[in-house]
């Protein structure tokens, strides 16, 4: 495998994990906006803390995938 075949590969399997990121994190904001008056404050808490931390997540992986982008001009 080349190496340009690789780099699309790992570009592809970010963006698989990407894809996942964001649809978590619009689940988790649905339920947050249709129950945080009716739940346990707990659970709103943890709710925002894993929002957060997708964020975080979704932040790193394009990073992440622009680098690699990047990389490609150079192959």
């Amino acid at each position: 495998m080349s190496k340009l075949d690789l780099a699309k590969e790992q570009i592809a399997y970010l963006k698989l994990w990407l894809g996942i990121m964001v649809a978590v994190g619009i689940s988790l904001t649905g339920w947050l906006l249709s129950n945080f008056q009716s739940t346990h404050q707990l659970l709103v808490l943890a709710d925002i803390a894993a929002l957060i931390v997708i964020c975080f997540g979704v932040y790193a992986i394009h990073k992440r995938i622009e680098s690699k982008i990047a990389q490609l001009e150079e192959l």
